[in-house]
């Protein structure tokens, strides 16, 4: 990353400096903690940021830092490629060299003959993926949530599909008890990301409002939701694009807008129905919980 103006962008880059750091020394890398700890971020939000700041994931960070030392290490010539595959963290060089196969579809003594391709693929790897330009511009809205209290329902493994089999779960016992026609809202809060986490680890929280007191059965439960300031934006489209937009809005809007992010769960408003609203126009409010950055945040 270059050295923006913003302090987020600069705490971000300190967290790869570090990573670096240990990827250099051969070291143990740094833990969620730690890592959260340099970026003065909570570790509640701490991977979702560094991801929509990098285009990354750490994983990957660590991966590319991992090749891009290998790759000047084989500039050496003399240097066996035994010690440079221990140097970057593999137990043998046959471990090595199937990972760097798949990574540049050749062998690491095939590349070391190429210096014009080797310090190609040294100028790649030295930043991380760009993210993608968007069109469509962002609006944000920070206000003030007051505490409600939804029926919530937890889905893991997790997939879209079992996802909408938890919305099915709360709307067949609404149904039964008598209570559709009091279901006033429908909400989600993702507590991991599809994108990086595996299915058997990923969790959802599958919610539905009513305009009624009422008692769910094990294992739903009322969760509270709200209170406190939120960023609200709007995604407008298939879901699996929420993650994309909230991306943005943690890269593009957060650094310059005075805001920085509470410890609290990002929970998503779905407005329309998706058996009677093409995928393309749903709509989403996304709540991105936020606070007044203080002077030392910075």
């Amino acid at each position: 990353m270059t050295a923006p103006a913003h302090a987020l962008h600069r705490r971000i880059d300190r967290v790869v400096a570090r990573l670096q750091q240990a990827v250099q020394a051969g070291g143990e890398l740094p833990d969620l903690q730690e890592l959260a700890a340099v970026a003065h971020l909570s570790p509640y939000h701490f991977h979702r940021v560094y991801r929509a700041l990098t285009g990354e994931t750490v994983g990957r960070t660590v991966a590319r830092l991992r090749q891009l030392r290998a790759l000047h290490l084989l500039g050496d010539g003399a240097r066996p490629i035994t010690d440079i595959a221990l140097a970057v963290g593999y137990d043998t060089p046959q471990a090595f060299a199937r990972a760097f196969r798949d990574a540049f579809d050749d062998a690491p003594s095939a590349l070391r003959e190429h210096p014009d391709r080797l310090a190609a693929e040294i100028a790649r790897l030295s930043r991380p993926r760009a993210a993608s330009d968007a069109a469509t511009p962002l609006r944000v809205d920070v206000l003030s949530v007051e505490p409600f209290e939804v029926v919530a329902l937890r889905v893991s493994p997790a997939n879209y599909e079992h996802v909408d089999a938890g919305y099915g779960r709360l709307f067949g016992w609404a149904a039964s008890a008598g209570l559709v026609d009091q279901a006033s809202s429908l909400y989600g809060i993702a507590l991991t990301d599809f994108r990086d986490t595996p299915e058997s680890d990923a969790v959802f929280e599958c919610a539905l409002g009513f305009s009624v007191a009422v008692d769910p059965p094990a294992p739903m439960r009322m969760l509270r939701l709200g209170g406190g300031d939120y960023a609200r934006f709007r995604h407008v489209g298939p879901f699996r694009g929420i993650e994309d937009t909230t991306d943005r809005v943690l890269a593009e809007w957060l650094p310059g807008s005075g805001y920085a992010l509470r410890d609290a769960p990002i929970h998503r408003g779905f407005l329309d129905d998706p058996e009677h609203v093409p995928e393309a126009l749903l709509r989403t409010d996304i709540y991105l919980p936020v606070r007044r950055a203080a002077d030392a945040d910075a």
